[in-house]
């Protein structure tokens, strides 16, 4: 049930009870540390809006009218509530300071968010405060949306094309997508680069659907192609970049993985990068969050802004 517009406010209730214990105008503002006018126009205010009489003021102080009194009493007991409610939510606002639950899609949980996290708390001053205790799950584009969308995660990061509009996000910085081959794979000889429409017709072991990578290459094949364009399907999909880079070094056939999760690879020559052309395999990295535009203060934002500040992204 909706209050009436007759309902005091929390800071008027205090300025009547602290009338109460006090029993003048002039000792409640001395307790309240406010002025005497300012607690007299409070207690004006508070009758004008309830409609009742409250205190009595004579030459010697004031006093509780009958109706002041069962008011107060009635004042004193939400007042306690109140206080529970405001300790509670100071509690619950320095837990989600000290505690961050964060959810990231795989590329960028195994490859970039360990190194941001060092780096963050490098950067810590000495005697400055530590940064929040990350709680990470790691988990394709799409789920890692439903959980910042179900409050199951304070902040995501996502690789997809696509960024959900009833989230804010942040770009927090950029990935290149590349081809990758066995290295006696015939595109690994071959001398010419890899078109668009040979990448579009090939199978490849692939992420799984709501993989951002999956999904950030079907879009570069449609903006390639053409948005009717038909992409073959894949020969395998598999749940994690891990299980992706083996399927290829078993034999599978080609993928497409971030140059970061096959830097390792191709270093050691065990996997070979194909040249491409007619397409973009650039994409953009973004943090996501419930909420105002700005990240909300606290460990949400201050790791935003450690990312944006080390790696030179830009905000979109």
């Amino acid at each position: 049930m909706a209050l009436s517009s007759r309902m005091p406010d929390l800071r008027a209730m205090e300025v009547l009870l602290a009338v109460a214990r006090t029993g003048s105008l002039n000792a409640a503002a001395r307790e309240l540390d406010v002025s005497q006018q300012a607690v007299s126009a409070r207690v004006s205010s508070m009758e004008a809006q309830t409609g009742v009489q409250l205190v009595v003021r004579t030459p010697h102080g004031s006093a509780l009218t009958p109706a002041g009194v069962v008011a107060a009493a009635w004042a004193s007991r939400l007042l306690q509530v109140a206080e529970e409610v405001d300790l509670g939510l100071t509690a619950l606002r320095q837990d989600r300071r000290a505690r961050l639950r964060v959810s990231a899609s795989l590329t960028i949980a195994e490859l970039l968010l360990p190194g941001w996290l060092v780096s963050q708390q490098a950067a810590v001053r000495t005697g400055a405060p530590r940064p929040a205790e990350v709680v990470l799950t790691a988990a394709n584009s799409d789920t890692v949306i439903e959980q910042v969308r179900h409050d199951q995660a304070d902040l995501g990061f996502i690789e997809g094309p696509d960024t959900p509009r009833d989230l804010r996000s942040r770009v927090v910085g950029h990935d290149t997508l590349a081809v990758l081959v066995r290295q006696d794979h015939p595109w690994a000889r071959r001398r010419t680069p890899v078109t668009a429409a040979e990448l579009n017709a090939t199978a490849l072991v692939s992420r799984e659907p709501g993989s951002g990578t999956r999904d950030a290459l079907a879009a570069a094949l449609r903006t390639a192609l053409g948005a009717d364009v038909v992409q073959a399907a894949p020969v395998l999909s598999l749940s994690t970049t891990a299980a992706v880079r083996a399927a290829v070094l078993a034999g599978a056939g080609p993928a497409v993985l971030s140059e970061l999760a096959a830097a390792d690879d191709l270093a050691a020559q065990r996997l070979h990068r194909v040249p491409v052309v007619g397409i973009d395999l650039t994409r953009t990295l973004r943090a996501i969050w419930q909420g105002p535009r700005t990240p909300p203060a606290g460990a949400v934002r201050d790791l935003i802004t450690h990312i944006a500040a080390t790696s030179g992204a830009t905000r979109a």
